[in-house]
């Protein structure tokens, strides 16, 4: 696949609770290096971020809360460069990210957590980000004070990225 795809997961409840499928081979072909977890308050902002050398692909789920997930397409070769893709994540859906995708979230919730599977290791050394608050790509994070880290709040656009090369 080319461009992020948001996929239906089937949540199986009952007085106990429930049971959740998160992936299935069958359904998108995916090959994992790399697991984590995010913990994020309401308000949260984390990316636009992607590595420039060892891409990763993403299949994210949201196991609590609900989110705003966003992906810019950086790659300059692709006739849909500089696309954004958005999707409203919650439990019972898997997002899937391909490689040169900038990739972005906005958390809704008071408690969100994220599972991510990677197709490749982060590498420090490697990661990038596009701003958040990019004017030409003029994304609504529907928030009026986000919560952003320090390295995501100085980021470059992706004009000037992109414009060096």
């Amino acid at each position: 696949m080319t461009i992020p795809v948001l996929i239906k997961t089937n949540i199986y409840k009952d007085s106990r609770g429930f049971f959740k499928e998160l992936w299935l081979k069958k359904k998108i072909k995916f090959n994992c290096k790399f697991t984590a977890i995010s913990c994020s308050k309401k308000n949260v902002i984390r990316g636009l971020h992607y590595q420039n050398k060892k891409k990763q692909s993403k299949l994210l789920s949201i196991l609590k809360g609900r989110a705003l997930d966003v992906c810019v397409n950086i790659d300059k070769k692709s006739k849909n460069f500089g696309k954004i893709y958005k999707f409203n994540l919650k439990p019972g859906l898997l997002l899937y990210i391909p490689k040169n995708y900038a990739h972005g979230i906005c958390f809704y919730d008071q408690e969100n957590i994220l599972l991510y599977h990677l197709s490749e290791y982060r590498y420090v050394k490697y990661e990038r980000g596009l701003a958040y608050n990019d004017k030409n790509l003029k994304i609504n994070w529907k928030i009026k004070k986000p919560i952003i880290s320090k390295k995501d709040k100085n980021h470059p656009s992706l004009r000037d990225i992109f414009k060096k090369k």
